[in-house]
């Protein structure tokens, strides 16, 4: 889903090649306004923070329960594939999206945000983009629901036990809670989801905190052995 996505983002921008340095420069001139940085604070420590979080789930601690169901010798090396998923959702995806949609000039239109924004500025070169961006959020909503019930899984037999009958009420819990969401209004859901995010995050950056010696210490020794050999690299 994502490559298609950045496939689609990137013929668009191929195509309108010559916006591109003018794009970054309406993206730099709306940040360092007079306005735009007193907004911009404030977006950037509230909402930016908010959106940036829920994009990647950087620093949160949900990521790394699946990551930890890997099996390794050498967990540093699942830690390195971790840092590419910041990269890629936030980076690499907004930047691109958000150069479509100031090359195609969706930007402009009124009364248009999030997904509807993005599909008209995609729309606007792909006519068929719309039903394949419906289909692409569908699949990627089905994914995180997927993603989400097995973070809290993992949370719940910890702390209750993962015999039949638990995993069985938890279950229960997950699904009625997801038809609970399916009929509130977006802006409370995710405002739940921000603040449960935000009570997340703070226990988790303590720990990293406390954890960081021994997290610099394994990355030290990990790399010193692949400098000196110890470590082959394997090519497949």
């Amino acid at each position: 889903m994502c490559i298609l996505y950045l496939t689609v983002a990137a013929i668009i921008l191929v195509l309108s090649y010559e916006q591109i340095p003018s794009a970054f420069g309406e993206i730099f001139y709306g940040a360092f306004t007079g306005e735009g940085i007193q907004g911009g604070i404030i977006g950037v420590l509230i909402q930016g923070l908010r959106r940036a979080t829920f994009s990647n789930e950087a620093g949160i601690g949900s990521a790394p329960i699946a990551h930890a169901a890997v099996r390794t010798n050498e967990p540093v090396t699942e830690g390195l594939v971790a840092l590419l998923e910041p990269f890629i959702d936030t980076i690499v995806v907004c930047t691109m999206t958000a150069l479509v949609i100031i090359v195609t000039g969706a930007y402009q239109q009124h009364g248009l945000d999030g997904v509807s924004l993005t599909s008209t500025a995609f729309e606007s070169v792909f006519s068929w983009f719309p039903d394949l961006l419906a289909v692409a959020v569908l699949l990627f909503a089905f994914s995180t629901m997927i993603t989400w019930s097995y973070y809290g899984l993992k949370a719940w037999t910890y702390l209750f036990g993962s015999s039949k009958i638990s995993e069985l009420i938890y279950k229960v819990i997950f699904c009625s809670f997801t038809i609970v969401g399916a009929t509130m209004g977006l802006g409370k859901v995710v405002d739940f989801s921000d603040a449960m995010i935000f009570a997340m995050a703070i226990p988790n950056i303590i720990g990293l905190y406390i954890l960081a010696p021994d997290v610099k210490r394994d990355l030290k020794s990990y790399l010193y052995r692949v400098k000196t050999g110890q470590i082959q690299k394997v090519i497949s």
